[in-house]
């Protein structure tokens, strides 16, 4: 498996798979990742939005979007970072449970990531497990830095700025790759690498958003 070392302590294990596709599984992908996407939720985090309409139909579709790409767990994780926000405030340190429950979700959504993303043909297991996809983050296991944790929204605005035009350009090199996968077999080789290094910067971003490390995550698309 390929170390993609960032300089940041977050890392992306991730081992590349090019030809040899699975074109069947590859054709249903949406529909067989369903039950990922409601559990778990995908790291990008919905960035593609949803419709609106005037009946309110639209709110009802955005929910139903927003927990099949943030997950049931995902959405768990984002309140469980809220009340860790106030922990490391007042205390100046995380949670320890606090820090594991979101840290156990963020690898879960990056392994449905992979495979929902085509980067992966295996599928992945329903909670902890073996997979060719894992993020690794180190616990800081100590005093955090109050200051950027209390302005961490803020801090983060420009990383999904940039993260959501990516993921426009990710969703369309995806689609293309899916037509060629069904065709030849095989990802194209700069589509592919352009989806993984969006994906690192996903994952860094994600573990900053998400509270588990106080560095501020680089804005790069290298590994």
């Amino acid at each position: 498996m390929q170390l993609a070392q960032s300089g940041y302590p977050v890392n992306l294990q991730f081992e590349p798979m090019m030809t040899g596709r699975n074109r069947l599984t590859v054709a249903f992908r949406v529909i067989l990742a369903i039950p990922h996407l409601f559990l778990a939720g995908v790291i990008t985090g919905g960035t593609f939005g949803g419709g609106n309409s005037r009946d309110g139909s639209g709110d009802v579709a955005d929910a139903i979007f927003a927990i099949l790409t943030i997950g049931i767990l995902g959405i768990a994780a984002v309140f469980m970072a809220i009340l860790s926000w106030f922990a490391i405030l007042f205390t100046g340190r995380h949670p320890k449970s606090f820090w594991e429950f979101e840290y156990w979700v963020l690898r879960w959504q990056t392994r449905v990531t992979a495979y929902f993303y085509l980067l992966r043909d295996e599928y992945p297991p329903f909670g902890e497990g073996e997979y060719p996809a894992q993020m690794e983050v180190t616990n800081p296991d100590g005093p955090r830095n109050r200051v950027t944790v209390f302005f961490r929204f803020f801090m983060l605005v420009p990383h999904l700025i940039l993260l959501a035009l990516l993921d426009i350009a990710w969703g369309i090199t995806t689609f293309i790759s899916w037509f060629a996968i069904l065709f030849t077999g095989a990802y194209p080789q700069g589509l592919y690498d352009f989806g993984v290094t969006v994906f690192r910067w996903h994952a860094r971003v994600a573990a900053y958003g998400f509270l588990l490390r106080d560095e501020y995550p680089p804005f790069s698309l290298s590994a």
